[in-house]
């Protein structure tokens, strides 16, 4: 395999695991956020 292909390849994985780390964290943000409005605000978690 040649340095071009091998750099598509790393270009390639590196974004789709830079994405998948997003989807991770922003998940748990999103239901960290919802819990503490729940908490504080007695808001609905369905808002």
């Amino acid at each position: 395999m040649n340095i071009g292909l091998w750099i598509l390849v790393f270009i390639g994985g590196s974004t789709g695991a830079l994405s998948t780390v997003y989807i991770i964290i922003s998940l748990f943000a999103v239901i960290f956020f919802k819990l503490y409005r729940k908490v504080k605000y007695h808001k609905s978690l369905y808002d």
